[in-house]
């Protein structure tokens, strides 16, 4: 269970990407309105979010500003975190915990 402790967003794909290989998979149960997350897994844990602090999309420029994926703040009553939609594979993943 990796966690990355830097306390900002990621600026960039590439910095995605980077991050990407320290995160870990979690389990999409539910959305609300189709789009945000509503109830989730991870680490053999269910999340149910309390409110979606932030959203912001992450894209390349130098590839047509074509979208890597979605980032959404979510607050938790076991703490907050920062989840990555990939937008070509759909598969959510866990950046890191909010501290």
């Amino acid at each position: 269970m990796a966690i990355v402790s830097e306390a900002r967003r990621p600026r960039s794909g590439r910095e995605i990407r980077r991050r990407r290989n320290g995160s870990s998979s979690v389990v999409m149960h539910r959305r609300r309105h189709g789009y945000f997350p509503a109830l989730f897994s991870w680490g053999g844990e269910e999340y149910r979010v309390q409110a979606v602090e932030r959203a912001w999309t992450v894209s390349h420029r130098r590839r047509g500003n074509r979208v890597e994926g979605h980032c959404f703040r979510v607050r938790c009553r076991q703490g907050t975190f920062d989840l990555f939609q990939d937008a070509r594979t759909g598969a959510w993943r866990m950046q890191r915990q909010v501290r």
